[in-house]
């Protein structure tokens, strides 16, 4: 399923805007509307706009780090497991996770089905989001960070990536969920 050896698709424009370390400059703060976008889900096979949720659910966005179809970042790789595997805990509570990574429309496919996503897959090869989002760069790919927002595009929750902490843990994704 997963390749250790094969780099072909990921020296691409993608990776060599991501290669050098630009720390976060997350400067959102709690109770603030966050910025919006509007995506292709690649999952579903539709475009999704944030303001879309606005005034009907909250939203988990999981911004997360995959250098190709064929190479994942070994920090990320468990966090996805986890969400796709946990995507229902989320629905039950009346939250959309949308899963946003900077791999092109074709490499996203191959994640989708590498995985068995079920949870929306947005393609973001451009970065654009990451860039808002100001979750930082390094060595080809955007860095990771989650972002829990409420009915109105309030945030609520955020955690951004660092190495002793690279990503918030379901369980405490679903405590902000139920604290909302």
């Amino acid at each position: 399923m997963f390749s250790s050896i094969d780099f072909s698709d990921l020296f691409n424009q993608r990776f060599y805007q991501n290669f050098l370390p630009i720390p976060a400059s997350n400067n959102l703060n709690l109770g603030e509307m966050t910025p919006h976008f509007s995506l292709p889900d690649i999952t579903n096979k539709c475009n999704v706009k944030l303001s879309d949720y606005w005034d009907k659910q909250p939203v988990l966005l999981a911004l997360t780090r995959i250098f190709t179809a064929k190479q994942y970042c070994p920090l990320c790789l468990p966090h996805i497991k986890a969400l796709n595997q946990n995507y229902e805990r989320f629905l039950d509570r009346g939250v959309e996770v949308l899963l946003i990574t900077s791999t092109d429309k074709q490499q996203s496919r191959h994640v989708i089905n590498n995985f068995g996503l079920n949870l929306p897959l947005l393609s973001d090869p451009q970065c654009i989001t990451f860039k808002a989002y100001g979750v930082g760069q390094a060595l080809g790919a955007p860095l990771p960070g989650q972002f829990l927002l409420d009915r109105e595009g309030k945030l609520r929750f955020k955690h951004i990536f660092s190495f002793l902490s690279p990503h918030a843990d379901v369980n405490a994704l679903i405590d902000a969920v139920d604290g909302l």
